[in-house]
């Protein structure tokens, strides 16, 4: 089996300017030739389609780890090291990786591997990667580039997994086979702060790997040490997820910090109207909003900055149209095909799974209006049916997130024994002054049927949180009906 063109792209561009820079990490940047070397250390321990798990962390060695895997043609398993010891082992047991790589710390205290294994221990990428080898395995060339864990908003993150060409076609573009490599390295730098261990995080240091661009990494979303990197480098776009870029709009930053940067985009859970609209109103910056999933590899609708200029109007409130090859249909729960502007059941064929790919049904409500614009209307699976009436949460949380004390929400629903389900909302409040939970009652008189008002609102000071930025719902159902 020949050399995948995602795999041949890595090569071409890590070797295109070897003493440029490729990563900034602690203030600190990384060459392209640090990077090579480590990645060709690490892929020397890695057979054609084997599995190798990676304890995923933003850092430069780690980013190393996931381009020797591809370069090798193995399979990167995302292991979260932040999910806990007890369940890490479990999933690694379970698992039975003939390749495992990690930090000394995440390796003695998470791994525990078997003497079969292969480990391989990495540090920073200017120090050698410890390799102690386990059984010799040959098991052949695999399709198979990332075995992504999912988000786990609604409960246990379970994996997806992503083929080479779907990546390609996410981070190159659906001519992966023919287009050709960057000829030098970027002189603009991208920033990064979506974990790794979520689609979001491995979907942006590819593509900049493939585009030849450095890149600042950062641990995590940071508001201080993001605003440091935007003022610094001056991105002509930036990713921030929907929580994120709230905390940029109600924060201290002016127009002058965002100097620069022509757009925002953003993804990964919804996004109000509203606060796209506040943000651009604020710093000058249209925000493209998008729609994606682990599923598919990456995104299938968004806004172009064309689009944004043309249509934002008229079509505010959508999260673009069909982008990447996709192809996008509402139907109804029997499979029906609606009419434009009527709400259904989202169905897509993913671009990322070629053209003879069947329809893949989603669990979204959403309407697609006559031009090809799509709004994600809800999660059919989450509805709360309270006495008989239909409460969808998304509309809840949007109608909490507008008042503007609220940083942000999540609601979900709890059992009750005369109404079967009632809503209970998480409140987390900005910085500006205190605001009690009968005003938020209050304030959802007006803009709510009286079915769709929180029995419970329970203000928190930080929602609990998926890798990606989402409310994570099963931690937020706990707080009101116990583990």
């Amino acid at each position: 089996m020949s050399e995948h063109p995602l795999s041949r792209r890595i090569g071409q561009v890590v070797g295109l300017d070897p003493d440029a820079n490729a990563i900034e990490y602690d203030g600190h940047w990384r060459t392209w030739r640090q990077l090579a070397g480590l990645t060709r250390q690490i892929a020397a321990a890695v057979q054609p389609g084997a599995q190798v798990g990676i304890l995923l962390r933003n850092t430069p060695a780690h980013v190393a780890s996931v381009l020797a895997v591809l370069s090798a043609g193995g399979c990167v398993v995302v292991v979260n090291p932040s999910r806990g010891d007890e369940r890490i082992r479990a999933d690694l047991a379970e698992l039975t990786l003939p390749v495992i790589v990690g930090t000394a710390d995440d390796i003695t205290l998470l791994a525990q591997p078997a003497d079969t294994t292969t480990v391989v221990t990495i540090g920073d990428v200017d120090s050698a990667a410890q390799i102690r080898p386990g059984a010799a395995s040959n098991p052949g060339p695999a399709s198979v580039a990332v075995r992504m864990l999912t988000s786990g908003t609604t409960g246990p993150p379970k994996r997806v997994d992503l083929t080479y060409d779907m990546l390609a076609v996410s981070v190159i573009g659906t001519d992966f086979t023919t287009a050709a490599a960057p000829s030098a390295v970027s002189t603009s730098a991208a920033i990064v702060n979506a974990p790794l261990v979520h689609i979001g995080g491995v979907y942006r240091v590819l593509q900049c790997v493939c585009e030849a661009r450095p890149f600042v990494l950062l641990p995590r979303f940071d508001l201080a040490s993001w605003a440091q990197a935007v003022r610094q480098h001056r991105p002509k776009a930036v990713s921030l997820v929907p929580a994120a870029l709230r905390m940029v709009l109600h924060s201290d930053l002016g127009p002058d910090d965002l100097a620069g940067v022509r757009a925002v985009t953003s993804g990964t859970a919804p996004l109000s109207a509203e606060d796209a609209d506040a943000f651009t109103d604020k710093f000058g910056i249209p925000v493209l909003t998008s729609y994606a999933a682990t599923e598919f590899g990456g995104g299938v609708a968004g806004w172009t900055l064309a689009d944004h200029r043309t249509y934002w109007k008229s079509k505010r409130g959508s999260v673009g149209r069909a982008s990447l090859g996709a192809q996008l249909r509402v139907v109804s729960e029997d499979g029906t095909p609606m009419e434009p502007g009527e709400a259904g059941l989202l169905e897509v064929k993913p671009g990322q799974l070629g053209t003879g790919a069947p329809w893949v049904r989603t669990t979204d409500l959403a309407r697609i209006d006559a031009d090809g614009f799509l709004w994600i209307l809800g999660r059919a699976d989450q509805a709360i049916i309270r006495g008989g009436f239909k409460v969808l949460p998304d509309d809840v949380r949007a109608a909490l997130e507008s008042h503007p004390a609220v940083l942000g929400a999540a609601v979900v629903g709890r059992p009750d024994e005369r109404l079967g389900d009632t809503p209970v909302a998480m409140v987390e409040l900005r910085s500006t002054g205190p605001v009690s939970t009968a005003d938020l009652t209050e304030y959802l008189r007006t803009r709510l049927a009286p079915y769709e008002i929180p029995s419970e609102i329970a203000v928190v000071e930080v929602i609990p949180r998926t890798p990606s930025g989402k409310a994570d719902l099963t931690a937020v159902r706990a707080h009101f009906t116990g583990p």
